[in-house]
């Protein structure tokens, strides 16, 4: 199975999935107005990094250990992706009473406060996060990038861990 993709072209693919996913975002927050709260900037910072690790990768066309370090990196960024997004979906489906009360934006936390307690902050999400202002086929942007968190990561992790077809 994906014995027709070699890793770096695998690579390309990620870099382009995660240029488009932030591409999308910013046509998104520009052309259509919709400012992204805290753990929707999160979630893009992850998807650039899975991109620019990506793009490293396609470059350096590693052997087999240093795909296997380039495929643990890409990992480790779409599960704190997913993570995120998983906390999103989850403020998401409080009911009203339940949603946390809105904070200050991302901007004053990072100049007024220790990265800890912004990490912190966001982390727990507020009301801008728990309001699902677009959606697609019934599902809200964080659904959109869990699903692509979990596709390339899984993918990552099928061809990365396929079985190497030695000489005879």
């Amino acid at each position: 199975m994906l014995n027709w993709i070699s890793p770096r072209k695998w690579y390309l693919v990620v870099v382009f999935c995660c240029a488009s996913l932030l591409g999308f975002a910013l046509y998104n927050q520009y052309v259509d107005y919709l400012d992204p709260c805290p753990l929707c900037i999160f979630q893009r910072v992850m998807f650039f990094a899975m991109g620019l690790i990506a793009l490293i990768a396609a470059f350096h066309n590693p052997g087999r250990t240093g795909q296997l370090v380039y495929g643990t990196l890409l990992e480790v960024s779409a599960t704190i992706g997913a993570l995120i997004a998983g906390r999103h979906i989850w403020l998401q489906s409080l009911p009203p009473d339940e949603v946390p009360e809105c904070g200050p934006g991302l901007n004053y936390m990072l100049e007024n406060f220790p990265v800890t307690e912004v990490l912190s902050t966001v982390l727990r999400g507020s009301g801008s996060c728990a309001e699902v202002i677009w959606s697609f086929l019934g599902l809200s942007m964080p659904m959109w990038t869990m699903i692509w968190y979990v596709g390339l990561g899984t993918i990552t992790l099928l061809i990365l861990f396929r079985p190497v077809k030695k000489a005879v």
